[in-house]
């Protein structure tokens, strides 16, 4: 395929033709509804914006009018899916590095009639408690990688732009290879058959990987993890990268492939690009027309970032909440 094209659409076996009509079959009907649906909410955001764009720049330079169009009317009824595993003590672990641990804060130097000197933070004594993190790697749960990674001159995760923050997200799908084989690697044409079905790869976009690895993760935490695992192979990141210019790819396992040198992650930091690992719950969104939002820790200097992914579907789609099934204020009781 020559660089910015865009695959031909064809009639499906299930479909006829008669007369030079084409005569879809229900099951193509249902299909075509689904991507007009996904479409449509694609089409819908970015009009919003657009909108949203005109009425700050031709009313009020200052953005009074920002934005709050599109959360009102489409955001807001959206799906929201986390794709992030909790970390602790615990957690799954490349096994060079060291665990977590997690404990009670104390106070350096007495406070006051607060607290003494070397004191736990309690809620009966002080009214709040706070908690102690020892991470000795930020290569720890779901992460975000910068080039300074591998890369002693690359971005920290301090240098990244807040650009990032939201982009369109591509799911490719390539669970069923991987349970023939499960040191399958994603290949260029995982990539081009995705295309296929929904047109080309958005520029500036973030490629997630779906493998369902991640579906195991508490046994990875209680056993270790397991020496074989998916990856996607670098010719694969090196199309996504160069010719069709994305952000950034996720997979859900800690590693990127299981080549000796670790080759793909390599190329990608030491070309100053990003990575996410460790991602999960992708069997809930949609492969296309989803959006994702891109957290992190911006520690100063930091290699590593510990990562929050979320994505944003239609509202039509099954998996997810909405912020009117999960406002956030007030948060429930724990039981």
């Amino acid at each position: 395929m020559e660089e910015g094209s865009r695959p031909k659409e064809t009639v499906g076996a299930g479909s006829d033709a008669v007369g030079g009509v084409i005569i879809l079959s229900n099951t193509e009907v249902q299909r075509l509804r689904r991507r007009m649906n996904v479409l449509a909410f694609v089409v819908a955001v970015q009009l919003i914006v657009i909108v949203a764009f005109c009425i700050a720049y031709t009313k009020d330079r200052t953005g009074s009018e920002s934005l709050s169009a599109m959360w009102e009317n489409t955001l807001s009824n959206a799906k929201y899916v986390d794709l992030t595993h909790a970390f602790g003590p615990s957690s799954p672990l490349w096994p060079a590095f060291q665990h977590a641990t997690f404990g009670a804060a104390h106070s350096d130097k007495a406070y006051g009639d607060l607290i003494g000197r070397n004191q736990e933070f309690t809620y009966l004594d002080q009214g709040f408690i706070a908690t102690s993190y020892h991470i000795p790697t930020d290569q720890y749960g779901t992460q975000l990688d910068p080039p300074a990674h591998w890369n002693e001159f690359g971005s920290t995760i301090s240098d990244l732009p807040a650009t990032i923050a939201l982009r369109p997200l591509v799911v490719i799908n390539i669970v069923d290879k991987v349970k023939l084989n499960a040191s399958y690697h994603a290949r260029p044409e995982d990539v081009l058959a995705w295309e296929r079905e929904h047109g080309q790869v958005p520029r500036g976009s973030v490629v997630m990987f779906r493998t369902d690895w991640s579906l195991h993760w508490d046994d990875y935490a209680k056993y270790g993890l397991p020496l074989v695992y998916p990856g996607v192979m670098l010719d694969t990141l090196k199309i996504l990268h160069l010719q069709r210019a994305i952000l950034f790819h996720g997979h859900e396992p800690l590693d990127t492939d299981m080549t000796p040198s670790l080759e793909g992650e390599a190329w990608l930091m030491h070309n100053n690009f990003l990575q996410a690992e460790g991602v999960k719950n992708l069997h809930l969104v949609p492969e296309h027309g989803a959006l994702v939002t891109i957290g992190f820790a911006k520690a100063q200097g930091g290699t590593g970032g510990l990562a929050r992914f979320v994505a944003v579907c239609p509202p039509e789609w099954d998996g997810g909440a909405t912020v009117w099934e999960q406002p956030g204020a007030p948060l429930p009781t724990q039981g």
